[in-house]
């Protein structure tokens, strides 16, 4: 079992990732103004399905098969392309929504889980937070590896997400007051994301970090 100052170290150092600007933070704000606190729920619960198999590989001394280039280069572009497929739907939104009374609206993309899981399992950045900070963390934290040990750990760190992606999510719900509002939001969030992918390109394909 860990103490409480190992616990308390876990969550301030994982706050460090759970409320840094990026992907699964814009795009929490995004889906919640269509599904509200649920959307950051659903995201978080996609991230978590990524993440804790994640955590246990790295316990475990398998976390090097990321550091394999192929892998590193396959990850980042599907997951930079994802991002600019994902900044198009929300500019789409953004132009053609005439309303925001989103229970007559038929979502065009309605999965916060799909999007957790796939901005989650393709963002090397995220993949590096956890090897090369979280790992170490874990092998602090850990006197022995252990499944139990390893879940401790993960909840000491992994409540943080669903905290920070639901309240997100229910601050981009807000935006539901107002239809200009929305549609500014809507195409602010949109340039973000754009950033993040192009950023996530470049950066593995030409090394060049923006």
């Amino acid at each position: 079992m860990l103490d409480i100052s190992i616990i308390l170290k876990i969550m301030s150092v994982s706050a460090s990732g759970a409320f840094a600007p990026g992907p699964l933070t814009a795009s929490s704000t995004t889906l919640g103004a269509k599904g509200g606190w649920k959307a950051g729920l659903r995201l978080a619960f996609g991230h978590t399905i990524v993440e804790f198999p994640l955590v246990i590989i790295i316990a475990y001394g398998l976390g090097t098969i990321f550091q394999i280039p192929w892998i590193k280069f396959s990850l980042g572009l599907v997951g930079g392309l994802f991002l600019l497929f994902f900044g198009w739907l929300t500019v789409r939104d953004a132009l053609h929504v005439k309303s925001t009374d989103f229970q007559a609206i038929k979502p065009k993309y309605n999965s916060a889980f799909f999007v957790g899981v796939v901005l989650t399992l393709f963002n090397p950045y995220f993949l590096a937070w956890w090897i090369g900070i979280g790992s170490t963390l874990m092998m602090e934290a850990l006197t022995s590896i252990s499944l139990f040990a390893v879940v401790v750990f993960y909840l000491a760190h992994v409540w943080l997400d669903y905290f920070w992606l639901i309240l997100m999510s229910t601050i981009g719900s807000t935006s539901r007051i107002n239809l200009k509002l929305y549609r500014f939001i809507l195409a602010a969030l949109s340039l973000m994301i754009f950033y993040f992918g192009i950023k996530m390109i470049t950066s593995t394909v030409f090394g060049i970090y923006l």
